[in-house]
């Protein structure tokens, strides 16, 4: 669980999702955000909950996680037993948004806790305690997923997706996106727009070798790199191409890209 309230994260938008986002918001919509990894989804919501002043708390949802991670246990201590809220729980009683990160990663057993506060009831039962929490008027629900890495094993409920107002998001345009490289790291523009250009010809390889494509977080990984004095090419394969496959030939067609487009 990571609770976050610093300062407001830099978000460049796409669209209008930032007018729909506050319009959800104010009707207290729980949200759902899809999108490929990397693309923004996680910095969006931290942008949003800082716009809005609540305060946000982000629980990486892993296929592990119980329902008592959730909404809390019961712990032994010196005194005997006490309560102890989990995340979700904490985020209802106190206002705050709560945003479960790849949530298809949960047990589908664990997922169903949250129905009760994505309808007019806005309440979670803590069975194990006896208690029904009533949200806050500020609560806010928020999860979030890869439809690429759907599966029959990994996927929500029709009746858990039908509970949420969704966004989709996908990597910006190239001119957009160069320009957030540049905001982010303060690499050049022209630089910037050369590494985007590798990450079109990869994304072009998914379905064809890839599984996914190059993302935005990782163009910024290689900026990094370069700003810090790594020759690009060198930056681009370590934070562009390793991470992204292990395929001997898209290896080389990727490398070969990087030397084209690098010069």
């Amino acid at each position: 669980m990571k609770l976050t309230t610093m300062n407001i994260p830099f978000y460049q938008p796409q669209g209008n999702e930032i007018a729909l986002f506050e319009a959800a918001y104010a009707a207290r919509l729980p949200v759902m955000v899809k999108g490929p990894t990397g693309c923004g989804k996680s910095r969006f919501i931290e942008h949003m909950a800082h716009r809005l002043g609540k305060p946000l708390i982000t629980v990486a949802c892993n296929e592990d996680m119980t329902a008592s991670d959730l909404v809390g246990r019961f712990l032994l201590d010196a005194g005997g037993t006490r309560w102890q809220d989990g995340p979700l729980t904490v985020a209802a009683r106190t206002g705050a948004i709560c945003y479960l990160d790849e949530i298809v990663e949960a047990r589908q057993d664990t997922t169903v806790v949250i129905h009760p506060l994505t309808d007019h009831r806005r309440q979670l039962p803590l069975d194990k305690k006896g208690e029904t929490v009533h949200a806050h008027p500020d609560f806010l629900l928020v999860i979030s997923y890869n439809p690429g890495y759907q599966s029959l094993l990994k996927d929500l409920k029709p009746s858990t997706k039908q509970r949420f107002a969704a966004f989709e998001f996908d990597y910006p345009a190239p001119e957009l996106e160069a320009q957030i490289v540049s905001t982010e790291t303060g690499l050049d523009d022209g630089r910037a727009a050369q590494l985007v250009q590798i990450a079109q010809a990869a994304r072009r390889l998914k379905g064809h070798g890839l599984t996914e494509g190059i993302s935005t977080r990782l163009l910024v990984y290689a900026a990094l790199l370069i700003r810090q004095g790594v020759a690009p090419v060198d930056a681009c394969r370590m934070a562009l191409v390793r991470p992204i496959t292990d395929d001997a030939d898209i290896r080389q067609t990727l490398d070969h890209t990087i030397d084209a487009v690098l010069g």
